[in-house]
């Protein structure tokens, strides 16, 4: 019986035999046993229907149910075992191969011996172990059975059969055994080739997920950054309307004022006089700050201090509606080193943590901005005393609009991380042991422009 030199590679790659692996069996011998348990008890029915269907005597036939019974005996048990998803004595199919020759001799020589219709379970036989096991084995079993047939010839003495008819069935069975070793052995290739297929398209899909996924990620957080771009512009377009508005009429009374202080006045006109004057002042220098938060970003990167940073975005905090507690700055070193940066949006991330952490402080809160320098890092960090952060919404603090205020849009703690990273540094959110939240702004020191 022959074969090809890859089939060999078919019990020794993703599909292996029980000889090979028999305590994890593979989806083809769990198919292949459920094929072989009704292959046995089809074997095992007609078996009884033959001995008791037949005119034998009492001895003969109660020979022949004698040794069914160990049949379907066996049957039972292989048929549990396939229920287990596993096979019974699948690690030793040379030795089911020699038992069911020894069966089925049994069952011919109390039959009508050479001739007897039980010579046809040698099929059976050959067909189920073809269906479970290698080429090897398969070949072996029929080696046993061609032992088994033969022996009842030299047992039987039977000259009425010919020995073309007992060479045939030989053949007939050799045959069998490589018709149906070829035909697993194909079965065999093509459910590997199968199962290879899949798993690649499995790990296609699992790919292809992954980068839609982060495709998706970048499309968002681009879309974040354009709408926050947005409405940066927006409000700077405001900005720049509102100042305009006013400049002119401001700008009229202020030089009206200052017409008037030059004059001979009373104590009592030129105090007030001198208080509008110091009100005028007041709202110019309000107006310019809010231009120069307001016009368009200057992108040049280059050596900035880092406290004014934090008392610009405190300045402009002071007019935000909202504020009801207490925003201070704890006092620090002089003589700050510089660092490499964008100054205008280091401003926007600090004045966003103070909006944030005023919102999160309440009426009465305490808002504390600090300023810490270490030998390798920077750190802005903005405390307050309000009630926290859930733990639920810790993680998704810096996802794009992720949000727990009414109207908010989830953009800026967003943004403000893309600029700190931008800047070679982190921006992390603690949690305060006495309660309350802490963000703090890491940039590496000394930082370079990147």
């Amino acid at each position: 019986m022959t074969h090809d030199p890859q089939d060999e590679n078919l019990y020794n790659g993703p599909i292996m035999n029980y000889m090979v692996n028999k305590n994890t069996p593979n989806p083809w011998d769990l198919d292949a046993e459920a094929i072989v348990v009704k292959i046995r008890w089809f074997g095992v029915l007609i078996g009884y229907f033959l001995a008791n269907a037949a005119n034998f005597s009492g001895d003969r036939r109660g020979l022949l149910n004698a040794i069914l019974a160990i049949g379907v005996a066996y049957t039972l048990l292989d048929t549990y075992f396939s229920w287990k998803k596993k096979v019974f004595l699948g690690e030793y199919p040379l030795f089911i191969a020699a038992m069911e020759s020894l069966f089925i001799g049994l069952l011919c020589y109390y039959e009508e011996g050479l001739s007897s219709t039980f010579r046809y379970y040698y099929f059976l036989s050959i067909l189920c172990c073809a269906l479970r096991y290698s080429w090897k084995v398969t070949a072996l079993c029929f080696t046993f059975h061609c032992i088994s047939y033969g022996t009842l010839f030299f047992l039987l003495n039977d000259n009425s059969q010919s020995k073309i008819f007992i060479s045939l069935t030989m053949i007939v069975m050799g045959w069998l055994a490589w018709a149906s070793t070829s035909l697993t052995t194909l079965l065999r290739r093509t459910s590997s080739s199968l199962e290879v297929s899949n798993n690649e398209l499995l790990k296609n899909k699992s790919e292809l997920e992954a980068r839609i996924a982060e495709r998706s990620k970048q499309l968002q957080e681009a879309q974040a950054q354009v709408l926050q771009q947005e409405k940066m512009a927006a409000f700077g377009l405001l900005a720049a309307g509102i100042a305009h508005e006013v400049g002119n009429p401001l700008t009229s009374i202020f030089s009206m004022v200052q017409i008037l202080q030059k004059k001979e006045l009373d104590d009592y006109t030129r105090e007030k006089l001198d208080l509008m004057s110091g009100q005028l002042t007041r709202i110019r220098d309000t107006l310019r700050e809010v231009m120069d938060f307001s016009r368009p970003a200057n992108l040049e990167r280059k050596k900035i201090k880092p406290l004014p940073i934090i008392e610009e975005a405190m300045n402009i905090a002071k007019y935000y509606k909202r504020t009801r507690g207490k925003v201070s700055l704890i006092p620090v070193q002089q003589n700050l080193p510089t660092i490499q940066g964008i100054h205008d949006q280091l401003v926007q991330v600090i004045l966003n943590l103070i909006l944030n952490a005023i919102d999160a402080a309440g009426t009465g809160g305490n808002i504390e901005v600090e300023l810490i320098i270490t030998e390798s890092n920077i750190y802005f960090q903005v405390s307050d005393n309000g009630p926290g952060v859930a733990p639920d919404d810790v993680p998704k603090l810096f996802q794009p609009f992720f949000t727990t205020k009414k109207h908010g849009t989830g953009l800026g703690l967003f943004v403000s991380q893309k600029i700190i990273e931008e800047h070679g540094g982190t921006l992390q959110y603690l949690q305060k042991p006495e309660g309350g939240s802490l963000f703090r702004a890491a940039i590496p020191f000394p930082n370079l422009p990147l």
